[in-house]
Protein backbone atom coordinates (compact mmCIF):
# COMPACT_ATOMS: atom_id res chain seq x y z
CA UNK A 1 0.00 0.00 0.00
CA UNK A 2 1.27 3.44 -0.93
CA UNK A 3 -0.14 6.92 -0.46
CA UNK A 4 2.23 9.55 -1.80
CA UNK A 5 1.49 13.24 -1.41
CA UNK A 6 2.89 15.98 -3.59
CA UNK A 7 2.32 19.64 -4.30
CA UNK A 8 3.45 21.20 -1.05
CA UNK A 9 5.76 24.16 -1.00
CA UNK A 10 6.20 27.72 0.12
CA UNK A 11 3.73 30.38 -0.93
CA UNK A 12 2.92 33.97 -0.06
CA UNK A 13 -0.12 34.71 2.06
CA UNK A 14 -3.20 34.83 -0.15
CA UNK A 15 -1.72 32.38 -2.63
CA UNK A 16 -2.74 28.88 -3.64
CA UNK A 17 -1.34 25.38 -3.78
CA UNK A 18 -2.79 22.15 -5.08
CA UNK A 19 -1.97 18.99 -3.17
CA UNK A 20 -2.23 15.56 -4.76
CA UNK A 21 -2.20 12.10 -3.24
CA UNK A 22 -1.40 9.12 -5.46
CA UNK A 23 -2.74 5.84 -4.14
CA UNK A 24 -1.72 2.29 -5.00
CA UNK A 25 -1.93 -1.19 -3.57
CA UNK A 26 -5.49 -1.06 -2.29
CA UNK A 27 -9.02 -0.51 -3.57
CA UNK A 28 -8.89 3.29 -3.58
CA UNK A 29 -12.37 3.67 -5.03
CA UNK A 30 -13.89 1.83 -2.09
CA UNK A 31 -12.63 4.14 0.65
CA UNK A 32 -13.57 7.48 2.09
CA UNK A 33 -10.47 9.68 1.82
CA UNK A 34 -9.36 12.49 4.05
CA UNK A 35 -6.78 15.23 4.24
CA UNK A 36 -5.22 15.73 7.64
CA UNK A 37 -2.68 18.34 8.69
CA UNK A 38 -0.41 18.91 11.64
CA UNK A 39 1.10 22.27 12.42
CA UNK A 40 4.25 22.53 14.51
CA UNK A 41 3.42 22.10 18.18
CA UNK A 42 -0.25 21.38 17.50
CA UNK A 43 -2.43 18.31 17.36
CA UNK A 44 -3.28 16.62 14.11
CA UNK A 45 -6.39 18.11 12.49
CA UNK A 46 -8.69 16.53 9.96
CA UNK A 47 -9.59 19.21 7.43
CA UNK A 48 -11.50 17.58 4.58
CA UNK A 49 -13.06 14.26 3.63
CA UNK A 50 -14.75 12.89 0.54
CA UNK A 51 -16.88 9.80 0.17
CA UNK A 52 -15.86 6.89 -2.04
CA UNK A 53 -17.83 8.14 -5.06
CA UNK A 54 -17.49 11.88 -4.40
CA UNK A 55 -21.09 12.39 -3.42
CA UNK A 56 -20.36 13.70 0.07
CA UNK A 57 -17.72 16.10 1.37
CA UNK A 58 -17.14 17.68 4.77
CA UNK A 59 -14.71 20.35 5.87
CA UNK A 60 -13.27 21.66 9.10
CA UNK A 61 -14.40 25.21 9.83
CA UNK A 62 -10.80 26.37 9.47
CA UNK A 63 -10.74 25.56 5.74
CA UNK A 64 -14.39 25.60 4.71
CA UNK A 65 -14.89 27.60 1.55
CA UNK A 66 -11.15 27.72 0.78
CA UNK A 67 -9.92 24.11 0.31
CA UNK A 68 -12.16 22.05 -2.00
CA UNK A 69 -11.40 18.32 -1.97
CA UNK A 70 -11.80 16.10 -5.02
CA UNK A 71 -10.88 12.64 -6.24
CA UNK A 72 -10.45 10.75 -9.49
CA UNK A 73 -11.10 7.07 -8.89
CA UNK A 74 -10.02 6.18 -12.43
CA UNK A 75 -6.56 7.59 -11.66
CA UNK A 76 -6.47 6.64 -7.96
CA UNK A 77 -5.80 10.25 -7.08
CA UNK A 78 -7.02 12.54 -4.32
CA UNK A 79 -6.60 16.30 -4.52
CA UNK A 80 -6.91 19.34 -2.28
CA UNK A 81 -7.01 22.80 -3.82
CA UNK A 82 -5.73 25.20 -1.18
CA UNK A 83 -6.83 28.79 -1.82
CA UNK A 84 -6.46 32.01 0.16
CA UNK A 85 -3.64 30.53 2.20
CA UNK A 86 -2.59 32.32 5.35
CA UNK A 87 0.27 31.74 7.83
CA UNK A 88 -2.06 29.69 10.07
CA UNK A 89 -2.20 27.08 7.29
CA UNK A 90 1.48 26.22 7.75
CA UNK A 91 1.51 22.47 8.39
CA UNK A 92 2.43 19.07 7.06
CA UNK A 93 -0.59 17.72 5.20
CA UNK A 94 -1.23 14.02 4.71
CA UNK A 95 -3.86 11.95 2.98
CA UNK A 96 -5.49 8.98 4.63
CA UNK A 97 -7.90 6.25 3.63
CA UNK A 98 -10.53 5.65 6.28
CA UNK A 99 -13.16 3.06 6.98
CA UNK A 100 -16.71 4.33 7.25
CA UNK A 101 -18.46 7.34 5.84
CA UNK A 102 -17.42 10.94 5.29
CA UNK A 103 -19.42 12.84 7.91
CA UNK A 104 -18.98 15.79 10.23
CA UNK A 105 -17.91 13.55 13.12
CA UNK A 106 -15.18 11.75 11.22
CA UNK A 107 -12.50 14.26 12.17
CA UNK A 108 -12.98 13.36 15.86
CA UNK A 109 -12.37 9.65 15.29
CA UNK A 110 -9.57 9.70 12.73
CA UNK A 111 -7.17 7.54 14.70
CA UNK A 112 -9.76 4.77 15.02
CA UNK A 113 -11.01 5.11 11.45
CA UNK A 114 -7.82 5.49 9.45
CA UNK A 115 -6.59 2.48 7.54
CA UNK A 116 -3.73 3.85 5.42
CA UNK A 117 -1.63 7.01 5.72
CA UNK A 118 0.73 8.91 3.52
CA UNK A 119 3.99 10.50 4.68
CA UNK A 120 2.82 14.06 4.14
CA UNK A 121 3.87 17.14 2.24
CA UNK A 122 4.82 20.41 3.88
CA UNK A 123 2.97 23.66 3.27
CA UNK A 124 4.63 26.92 4.28
CA UNK A 125 2.88 30.28 4.04
CA UNK A 126 4.78 33.51 4.54
CA UNK A 127 3.36 36.98 4.92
Amino acid sequence: VHLVESGGGSVESGGSLRLSCAASGFAFGGYTMTWVRQAPGKEREGIACISAHSGVTHYADSVKGRFPISRDNAKNTLSLQMNSLNPEDLATSSCAAVTGACWYGLFDILDASSRYWGQGTRVTVFS
